[in-house]
């Protein structure tokens, strides 16, 4: 269970948030009327809030891979969760955490890395960017990814069956689902993303996340499906993946989650260096991750006006 005796407390005056030392994960984010957005982690139905992924999105197969001929374990979604990081810097308003490679995370992934994670509240705007850089001799494989929950339904949008989540671009490529060991297995035979809307049902779930793989949409809408309620407009421009979730009967949150890297295919026997979807950081080189979360208003002019 996530630890929330060391945490920062940020301020925008019309957002608030706090995070946790332990995996920089989100614990609280509320609008200026005090209204929670993110879920808060019930073990009822599931302890995470918006656990970081790294260095790898999803599971492999067994847990295991192999760098140089030896084998190493490396759970789902990695490490960062768990792990404890450190402030580097900090305002009112903003806040950057920081994980290096240690013994501990060397056991399991045998790279060298820095990893800088910030949040920064602007207005009506979380902005929320990690950046990973190579502190190795040698290229590193990385795999990143966000994952948000957020109360569903939200506050402010209306009902929970009027809610749904809308896409900036059509959505012709159907989804893929993962199996009961968490590979990628199957797409299904057809989007479920009609008129850029995704109805959200909780049967949706019946099979685990959805997995757009080749998403044409960089920017998503959580809320009311005819845009009359409070909305969270998600913004992702570097994240070539997004991930759909929640545990079905009723879980009352859903996970929105841009990644850079996905679980590995059933089929697939390679290395990190090989898995899809990873990306490939050379000595020195740095990469950044980002989406940002911005509360709006009623929108009358079109969900993306």
């Amino acid at each position: 269970m996530t630890d929330l005796t060391e945490t920062l407390d940020l301020a925008s005056g019309r957002l608030t948030a706090s995070v946790a030392l332990l995996g920089a994960e989100l614990q609280t984010l509320a609008d200026a009327g005090g209204r929670a957005l993110l879920w808060h982690g019930d073990a009822a139905w599931w302890t995470g809030r918006a656990p970081l992924l790294f260095p790898i999105v999803g599971a492999l197969a067994n847990d295991r891979h192999t760098v140089d001929g030896i084998a190493y374990t490396l759970p789902k979604h990695g490490f960062a969760r768990r792990s404890r990081f450190v402030v580097v810097a900090r305002t009112a308003d903003a806040a950057t955490l920081r994980l290096v490679d240690d013994a501990t995370t060397r056991a399991a992934y045998p790279y060298r890395f820095q990893l800088d994670v910030t949040y920064a509240l602007d207005g009506a705007t979380l902005s929320h960017s990690v950046t990973v850089a190579n502190r190795d001799t040698k290229p590193i494989p990385v795999g990143f990814g966000f994952h948000p929950a957020f109360l569903w339904p939200l506050p402010g949008a209306g009902a929970r069956a009027a809610q749904t989540l809308s896409f900036e671009a059509d959505e012709p490529t159907p989804a893929w689902r993962i199996d009961a060991d968490g590979l990628v297995a199957r797409q299904e035979p057809a989007t479920r993303i009609i008129d850029r809307q995704l109805v959200l049902t909780d049967d949706l779930f019946d099979e685990d996340a959805l997995l757009l793989l080749e998403p044409a949409s960089r920017r998503v809408r959580f809320g009311a499906g005819d845009g009359s309620g409070t909305a969270l407009d998600i913004r992702f421009p570097d994240m070539p993946h997004l991930g759909v979730w929640t545990k079905p009967d009723g879980a009352p949150y859903l996970c929105i989650e841009p990644w850079h890297g996905y679980a590995s295919p059933a089929s697939f026997t390679g290395s990190l260096m090989e898995k899809p979807g990873m990306a490939i950081l050379a000595p020195g080189e740095v990469r950044t991750y980002a989406m940002t979360v911005t509360v709006v208003a009623p929108d009358t002019n079109g969900l993306f006006g």
